[in-house]
């Protein structure tokens, strides 16, 4: 007659097998989230200081200057002139590891540009 515990036997060995999949898929979707965030956090401050740059009179090329050292590498910046306002969109990527694709995130701020 087999004892109780022969029969469960290795069934923690299974049970981890089959959720441990769902935990890593748990924590690469955690940890794209906090890159995510990260990058519109570091879009959004590049392109406030880019528009503050704009507001006392630099000329564009220091605007994106300004905005591209403070979004990092592979950032796009774009410049959409008003009157008398000009925004400042940048474009970040986030870096998801491969696993989730890639994708960008987006600051942008307005600025008064003075005369």
């Amino acid at each position: 007659m087999p004892v109780r515990g022969d029969r469960e036997h290795g069934s923690v060995t299974v049970e981890l097998a089959v959720a441990l999949p769902a935990v890593v898929l748990v924590l690469v979707a955690v940890l794209t989230l906090a890159a995510a965030a990260g990058a519109q956090m570091r879009a959004a401050d590049a392109a406030r200081g880019a528009a503050r740059a704009a507001a006392i009179g630099e000329d564009d090329a220091t605007v994106r200057a300004t905005a591209l050292r403070l979004a990092g590498d592979g950032s796009e910046v774009v410049l959409v002139p008003g009157d008398p306002w000009l925004a400042v969109e940048v474009r970040t990527p986030v870096v998801g590891g491969g696993l989730v694709g890639s994708f960008r995130v987006t600051g942008r701020a307005e600025a008064w540009v003075e005369p």
